[in-house]
């Protein structure tokens, strides 16, 4: 069976998409099979592959809405070795839609059972938001929650707030949800913020904080608009090792014997 993560932060541009594209790829790259949920109005993970959101036919819209087979929306791209349930703007009546929706918040659970087999790893990516598409997406999240947390100090402050939103998602609807790790993003060797940051969110999650640190990247921030990840892009940048290394810790910590990939 495999296994759901699903990353989420309400708080915008703190590599949430990112990590999701960059963690997944170096899935991939060493010999899991993965598919990115995209189930962010803004298909910015539908994007960052390269796939144009107005083009979409089948989304994670039909998925959650018309109950259509997740696998008849599923795209594959051969050379990232990279699977991808996209979305499409569709998606952004979703909120609306869910609230008189029956079983509203477990609809993208029920939509993904029937891939757990296909996949070794699902990655869900959810909206800057803690509404109805993020209620499922931590539904979904049978292996826990991954958490990008942005090196800045307002970071700090969304963050208090989203433990008490999975709190109160495990206490009233789903006890079983976990945070798998949290993963600083956005790191800067320049500035002593950066590292007061770190220190108090181990501080706060202890053991739960991924070792791997990703720092602030021109090419990081270049890739998307070629539709590639920082793996295809810039496979030798800084951020490109710290996605690698995150991937690494993740395989350690689930007990996947992580191979030796040759270049």
């Amino acid at each position: 069976m495999g296994r759901v993560y699903t990353l989420v932060n309400q708080k915008g541009g703190v590599g949430k998409t990112t990590t999701a594209i960059n963690l997944g790829a170096y899935l991939a790259h060493y010999g899991q099979r993965v598919l990115i949920v995209d189930i962010d109005p803004q298909a910015n993970a539908t994007s960052c592959l390269g796939i144009d959101k107005h083009s979409i036919r089948s989304s994670t819209y039909e998925c959650l809405m018309d109950n259509a087979p997740a696998a008849a929306s599923v795209l594959y791209n051969a050379r990232l070795k990279l699977a991808l349930l996209p979305s499409s703007p569709a998606l952004a009546g979703a909120e609306v839609e869910l609230v008189e929706a029956e079983g509203r918040e477990t609809r993208l659970r029920n939509a993904l059972t029937s891939l757990l087999t296909r996949y070794d790893y699902l990655l869900i990516d959810c909206p800057p938001s803690l509404g109805l598409l993020t209620i499922n997406g931590l539904m979904a999240a049978q292996d826990g929650v991954i958490i990008p947390v942005q090196c800045e100090y307002l970071a700090l402050e969304g963050l208090g707030e989203l433990t008490r939103t999975i709190q109160r998602v495990r206490t009233s609807l789903f006890m079983g949800l976990k945070v798998r790790g949290v993963v600083m993003t956005m790191f800067d060797v320049r500035t002593h913020l950066s590292t007061d940051v770190v220190n108090e969110v181990r501080k706060f999650f202890g053991g739960q904080v991924f070792q791997a640190v990703v720092p602030r990247s021109i090419r990081l921030a270049e890739a998307p608009s070629y539709g590639l990840p920082i793996s295809a892009y810039a496979p030798s940048s800084n951020a490109a090792m710290a996605y690698e290394a995150l991937a690494r810790e993740v395989l350690t910590g689930d007990g996947v014997a992580v191979p030796i990939v040759e270049e």
